[in-house]
């Protein structure tokens, strides 16, 4: 009985562990970010240094402010061509623009599906035989990487709970399973952990459509 009761508890708990834990991560990166300006301030100005949950507070609002300002920017043109000029300047610095460059075209072809990417959802077996987890088909042609790589995808498979970060293989198409699901809903499944899954059929299981 308190086994079914702990097993009870752990599911009805885990999705808010894993909520509470992605949002503490964000909070302590904000706190980092202002902590050395805030900190250079006091000191300048001969006050004492704020306490933790003072420079949570700022950090918080002045993230929200800088979310609603860049929102504001971008509703009209003046804004539009600021951001556009930023991000030219961004993918200009040495380092910086590899990093950022690749992050906003992962997070664009995602959510948008450029270039006809990142649209179609798939099962594949990985990391090894017997295990499986969900990808996207990046492209379908791997030619330039492998000898006959015309029938070979490049599946793109996230990571979790940061599914910027991911692994990109290239698989035969019969290796891979495509799935009736969306890709919001994939990449839902894999930021909370593989705990909130995408609706099931009326079988039970996931539709698997045939591969292409």
């Amino acid at each position: 009985m308190i086994r079914k009761y702990l097993i009870a508890g752990v599911f009805t708990l885990l999705p808010l562990v894993v909520t509470l834990w992605i949002l503490n991560g964000i909070f302590n990166a904000l706190v980092g970010i202002f902590r050395g300006p805030l900190t250079w301030v006091a000191q300048h100005l001969h006050a004492p240094d704020l306490p933790y949950w003072a420079l949570a507070l700022f950090s918080a609002l002045v993230t929200l402010l800088m979310l609603a300002a860049v929102g504001a920017l971008m509703s009209n043109f003046a804004g539009r061509q600021l951001m556009e000029w930023l991000d030219e300047l961004m993918l200009h610095v040495p380092v910086v623009k590899s990093i950022y460059g690749a992050t906003r075209q992962l997070m664009g072809a995602i959510q948008s599906g450029q270039g006809g990417s990142f649209k179609e959802v798939v099962l594949v077996e990985w990391p090894h035989p017997g295990a499986y987890t969900l990808g996207f088909v990046a492209s379908r042609d791997c030619a330039w990487a492998v000898p006959g790589g015309e029938k070979m995808l490049a599946v793109y498979v996230p990571t979790s709970p940061n599914p910027t970060s991911g692994y990109v293989v290239m698989m035969d198409a019969s290796q891979v399973r495509p799935l009736e699901i969306s890709a919001d809903q994939a990449l839902t499944w894999a930021v909370s952990g593989g705990v909130v899954a995408p609706p099931r059929t009326g079988t039970g299981t996931f539709r698997v459509t045939e591969t292409p």
